[in-house]
């Protein structure tokens, strides 16, 4: 014996209509939304540029590339003086890094807002984008 519940399922599952289509038209982005969801992203890669450097430094560190790489440049340039090794230490590369994502944020949030303004203006000559969604 089966439940009510059950007989509805099957019922619901047998009976599949034709999938519905609606086609809308994207006429407006808006300015503030695109700006805060490019600042999230920009956040979002300034994040993984970050902790990329850090873990690439680490694993450069403990393979002892950096020991031969300081090698190789005082055999090449022949003087004591210079040490490779001081100029890529950690908080080197960190600020370097942590500079390069702040930027990197800046450019992405500021390039977000012109694809939004850019996207409003060309709406007004093409019409806008034309978007089809299904029912499944």
């Amino acid at each position: 014996m089966s439940s009510v519940a059950e007989r509805l399922a099957q019922k619901s599952s047998s009976r599949k209509g034709p999938a519905k289509q609606v086609r809308l038209r994207l006429v407006y982005i808006d300015f503030w939304s695109t700006v805060k969801l490019s600042f999230l992203v920009g956040l979002c890669l300034a994040i993984i540029s970050i902790v990329g450097a850090f873990l690439i430094w680490v694993v450069l560190d403990q393979t002892g590339i950096f020991d031969n790489l300081n090698s190789l440049f005082k055999d090449i340039s022949g003087s004591s003086g210079s040490d490779l090794k001081s100029i890529l230490s950690l908080s080197t590369v960190m600020g370097f890094s942590i500079v390069v994502a702040i930027l990197n944020l800046v450019i992405t949030t500021a390039l977000g807002a012109v694809c939004s303004l850019l996207y409003n203006l060309s709406v007004k000559i093409t019409g806008g984008l034309l978007v089809g969604f299904t029912n499944n």
